[in-house]
């Protein structure tokens, strides 16, 4: 009893360090305990876990961009009789037929020709001395008939006219094998055989006919004029499938294939 008189003080003061300590590691577990329950509240109140939504179906929106994207033509012209009434027209002959029917698109092409450029060696002349070449020069794309026909020019290696320059002889300067040729037109240089001529096709003739008036065209060229329907037309191009013809009074072109 002497000891706890004596000593009193300091036992309790032991206690109460001992519930202090005591205290503050329960407020270490506490503390974590609370952060580890906000945490999971915070889980499952502020960010809560759904189920992800499914892909949004754009199958329609797609297929009406590429509607969108993809022209629409609307035929105002053939077949349309609320903005294109039909017209009838009185052919040469007497009878009544659709105006449409007396257009550049009836007419038929029946043939189509090419046009060459052709050089030949037509006579190797000698005097003893010096040999020259004659050469033979066909442009069948002239503007005029007259410069269509074969013209002769006479070349010796190195000269130039209006079609080539004889760029060099191969062989024997009395009998050739073979002439080297620069074609001045397009710079293309070419090998012209003594035995076998020289084509080039530069251009088209077309045959064609118009069957409402019962006209017959042949071996027009670009740049001729043509008139039928009551229409002036011109011959804007010719190739190997097909005759376009352009319409003088509006420039309308009409293609027009050619099917042998």
């Amino acid at each position: 009893m002497q000891f706890l008189k004596k000593h009193y003080e300091k036992i309790l003061l032991g206690f109460m360090l001992a519930g202090l300590i005591g205290v503050l590691v329960f407020m270490l577990f506490y503390i974590k305990s609370d952060k580890d329950s906000m945490d999971r509240l915070a889980q499952d109140v502020l960010a809560p876990r759904v189920k992800a939504l499914p892909d949004l179906d754009m199958t329609t929106n797609s297929e009406a961009m590429t509607r969108l994207q993809s022209s629409f033509a609307l035929d105002f012209e053939t077949g349309n009789k609320v903005f294109n009434p039909f017209e009838w027209q009185k052919t040469l002959d007497g009878q009544m037929v659709r105006k449409a029917a007396l257009t550049a698109q009836v007419v038929v092409v029946t043939n189509i020709a090419p046009l060459y450029l052709v050089l030949t060696l037509d006579q190797v002349a000698t005097n003893g001395m010096d040999v020259r070449y004659v050469f033979g020069v066909e442009k069948q794309t002239a503007a005029t008939p007259a410069k269509r026909r074969k013209q002769q020019h006479y070349a010796s290696k190195g000269d130039k006219n209006d079609t080539f320059t004889l760029v060099d002889v191969k062989g024997a300067a009395e009998n050739p094998d073979a002439f080297i040729l620069k074609l001045l037109d397009t710079g293309e240089t070419i090998t012209l055989l003594p035995t076998k001529p020289f084509r080039r096709i530069d251009a088209y003739t077309a045959d064609f006919r118009y069957d409402p008036e019962k006209r017959v065209f042949r071996g027009r060229r670009v740049g001729d004029k043509v008139s039928f329907g009551g229409t002036d037309y011109i011959v804007v191009e010719v190739n190997q499938n097909e005759l376009i013809l352009s319409d003088q009074s509006n420039g309308k072109k009409t293609p027009l294939p050619f099917a042998p």
